[in-house]
């Protein structure tokens, strides 16, 4: 490995960038003031109810929007300026974190109340983070990205392994409200850093979507991508399995250690500790395991942290054990994570970002609540054996669900196309389009042609194209004809413009397989055709400023 190679994979790397530098800093402040706030919430909710179902709850109120409304978030972060965004999102959890401060001030907070106001600072971050984390990409080069990703959750650790103990300190001297107080003022300085952000954009050419169209947009991406699929379905499972350690975290300290608040913040600060230790070897256990072996071996041992966790009874062999379920839980989300940023397109970076943080914390809040509800029935250590007994039987989803080798790379977008040349006036609006592709294809390749076109059918559809389909002349067997839809003229032109590299030379595989001299035919045509005739003699021209601009013809292999 060449010097600079080694520089790009330090770990250090995207801190000698000054603007990643400075977000980190702050966001390091925020992520220490959420996690006092989620000691002073929890701690409070065990002094006002003795229901260990509601104390869970306080991480699902946290956590649902996440799942709630991520997909949202993740089209506004991909639609408008992604400083901005996280700024709006930050003023709302500012709001919500102050005015619960002055509702327990008042001692106006009851335990639904508590929740309410959980609920709205966990959507100002849930609003925030596709944002964050899609302008990583922006902040450094693109070879220090996975280590940029490694570094946030670091900075989420590290806040995790002082803040609770730091949250537990200001619980037991000054009160909950203090610690509700101490997370409005470390919201303020990620806001005054992203003010002064200057954020470098590339205006796009064409509109910008619809916030509805952008949510198809991105769950059609989702769908028809296996790897994300899958790496989004093992995030699920592993969030509602491991979200017990987080959600019985209070009833730990209380219940098994017998402890107060402080001990309740010195295991949180354990568990934390153990995540900086996991995300400082991200780059290491990448190097040295596959993606399924890395998952395999993190969930084991996660299973074996926590059974160890429910038999304890001495605070600091918890403790241990809560570094070790700290470290393999962050490996595994980390890996997760950076294999999903890393295989989404910049298009739609916020909203696979969303999708991921909808599935781990769709997963924690749906286990938090579910392990909250059992412990009522069975007690702490018993709901954390069955969790343990399930984390350590998750591998076997790897046999019908293999983690697949993603995150490899960062793949830029390829050249943008010219647009192809019309001669009707056609509106943004004007569909839906029909692309029929005419290929001419040797009888002996027509299995290996079939193939690739299967392959190329996913990348149509993930960029916005319906109703695919390939067809054989049977009366000219090399002729073989590809169809597909775009709901409207802009969405076609989007859709040819969101290939990546990898796309594009797929797309070149197939035309490839193309016989004589002749170059692949393209037929776009409108399915209804409004605008393209007169209903009537007296109706008007479109106005000019209604047609779309065209600009000059596209080579003949871009579709």
């Amino acid at each position: 490995m060449t010097e600079p190679q080694k520089r790009s994979d330090s770990i250090t790397a995207p801190l000698r960038h000054a603007v990643f530098r400075r977000i980190w800093l702050a966001s390091l402040l925020s992520n220490l003031g959420i996690l006092i706030q989620g000691v002073g919430a929890a701690w409070a909710m065990t002094q006002m109810t003795s229901s260990a179902d509601k104390v869970a709850l306080v991480q699902t109120a946290l956590m649902l929007p996440i799942m709630l409304i991520s997909m949202p978030a993740g089209a506004i972060a991909d639609m408008h300026d992604r400083r901005k965004v996280a700024m709006a999102a930050l003023l709302i959890a500012l709001t919500g974190a102050t005015a619960l401060t002055l509702l327990f001030w008042f001692n106006w907070v009851t335990p639904n109340v508590l929740l309410l106001f959980c609920f709205i600072v966990g959507t100002g971050m849930a609003l925030m983070g596709p944002a964050w984390q899609s302008s990583v990409s922006e902040q450094v080069p693109p070879e220090t990205l996975p280590a940029a990703v490694a570094l946030n959750g670091i900075s989420y650790n590290i806040a995790r392994s002082f803040g609770p103990a730091i949250g537990g300190i200001i619980v037991a001297t000054a009160g909950a409200v203090a610690a509700f107080a101490v997370n409005a003022v470390l919201y303020l300085p990620i806001l005054i850093v992203l003010f002064f952000w200057k954020r470098v954009t590339e205006p796009s050419r064409l509109p910008r979507e619809r916030l509805n169209r952008a949510m198809v947009s991105g769950v059609r991406y989702i769908t028809n991508s296996p790897s994300i699929k899958i790496v989004l379905t093992r995030t699920l499972v592993t969030g509602i399995i491991g979200g017990s350690v987080s959600a019985l975290m209070p009833l730990i300290a209380r219940d098994l250690l017998h402890g107060g608040a402080q001990t309740y913040g010195v295991m949180l600060g354990a568990f934390g500790m153990g995540a900086v230790i996991g995300a400082l070897n991200i780059g290491t256990v990448r190097k040295q395991l596959s993606g399924e072996a890395a998952v395999r071996a993190c969930t084991i041992s996660l299973a074996g942290a926590i059974a160890a966790v429910a038999l304890s009874t001495n605070a600091f062999l918890t403790a241990i054990a809560l570094v070790l379920a700290g470290a393999v839980w962050m490996l595994a989300v980390a890996l997760f994570n950076i294999g999903v940023q890393l295989s989404a397109p910049r298009w739609v970076t916020g909203r696979s970002l969303a999708a991921f943080q909808a599935a781990i914390a769709g997963g924690i809040a749906m286990g938090s609540w579910g392990w909250g509800h059992l412990t009522d029935i069975y007690g702490v250590e018993a709901a954390l054996l069955v969790s343990a007994g399930l984390m350590l039987l998750s591998p076997l989803l790897g046999i019908w669900l293999p983690m697949p080798p993603v995150g490899a790379r960062y793949e830029p977008p390829a050249e943008a196309l010219a647009d192809p040349e019309v001669k009707l006036s056609l509106t943004g609006r004007s569909g839906p389009l029909v692309v029929e592709i005419e290929y001419r294809v040797a009888t002996d390749n027509a299995r290996a042609f079939h193939n690739v076109m299967q392959e190329v059918q996913l990348s149509r559809q993930r960029n916005g194209a319906y109703g695919w389909s390939i067809a054989r002349d049977i009366g000219d067997p090399e002729l073989w004809t590809e169809r597909y839809h775009c709901p409207t003229w802009l969405d076609y032109l989007r859709q040819r413009n969101r290939a990546t590299q990898s796309e594009r030379a797929l797309h070149q595989r197939a035309i490839d397989f193309h016989l004589g001299p002749d170059p692949i035919r393209v037929r776009r045509m409108l399915e209804r055709p409004f605008g393209s005739v007169r209903w009537k003699e007296d109706t008007p021209d479109r106005a000019a400023n209604e047609v779309l601009p065209v600009v000059a013809t596209a080579a003949g292999s871009s579709t």
